[in-house]
């Protein structure tokens, strides 16, 4: 059951604080710069992370657990060889933080890059980039893209490397407001993720999110990170002592 954010801001004052308290989740999140997504596309990705951080909902189950902070970092991704950092590793420790972080995304202008779309080189890229993060109990990534890879390496043979023992990998795929092939929105968007299903998400609960068009993907990130922010955040509420009627 989704635990909305009204009821996260009750629960820290009927629970003990978790002694020794750290960042609880380092959550890289990378968008999609291929070919295949124009300059107002990759605007309406920059632009919607950043509304979706800045949601009353998402920033309640970010900055909720001052002891608990969340580390991010954002990039964007198209061939093997292209991997841009966007905005570099930030504890999200206050308002000021977050805003700041947000701020350096909705900002970000889309530059040229490479035609392919080498998921597998993201997948690579954020290895490096969480291996460098600050530590934290949990990793993440979370990409977002509007089709199947289509350059090396295969992102199947990525996630089962040893780099990726401990990382979870979610995703959001977004559907094209112009489907190729004669498929309309609703069938590319079912192939996407069944591909992304079968060959990108990684780790135990990973999940792929579904953006019908880039129009919808500040509402699809939203969901994603309250799915990944509000659960995880419970499990520091309870005590490792606490009764198991409430574990």
């Amino acid at each position: 059951m989704r635990i909305t954010h009204a009821i996260l801001s009750v629960l820290p004052a009927l629970l003990p604080t978790v002694a020794n308290a750290s960042c609880r989740l380092a959550l890289a999140l990378g968008l999609d710069v291929s070919g295949s997504v124009d300059a107002a596309e990759f605007q309406q990705q920059t632009v919607g992370l950043a509304a979706a951080l800045q949601s009353n909902s998402v920033r309640d189950a970010l900055l909720g657990f001052p002891d608990r902070p969340v580390a991010l970092m954002a990039f964007e991704w198209s061939a093997v060889n292209h991997q841009k950092v966007i905005a570099d590793w930030q504890v999200v420790d206050s308002a000021a933080t977050l805003d700041s972080f947000a701020a350096r995304i909705a900002t970000h202008p889309r530059q040229a890059a490479p035609y392919p779309t080498s998921i597998g080189g993201a997948m690579e890229f954020a290895a490096a980039a969480l291996n460098r993060s600050p530590a934290c109990d949990r990793q993440v990534l979370d990409l977002s893209g509007d089709g199947k890879s289509n350059n090396w390496p295969p992102p199947e043979r990525v996630r089962d490397t040893p780099a990726f023992a401990q990382i979870t990998v979610n995703a959001i795929v977004i559907g094209s407001d112009r489907p190729l092939g004669g498929n309309n929105l609703r069938t590319e968007l079912e192939e996407l993720d069944a591909y992304f299903t079968a060959n990108v998400i990684h780790g135990s609960g990973a999940f792929v999110e579904r953006a019908a068009g880039y129009a919808q993907y500040e509402e699809a990130m939203t969901r994603k990170l309250l799915r990944e922010l509000e659960g995880q955040a419970f499990t520091y509420l309870i005590p490792a002592d606490a009764p198991a009627a409430i574990q």
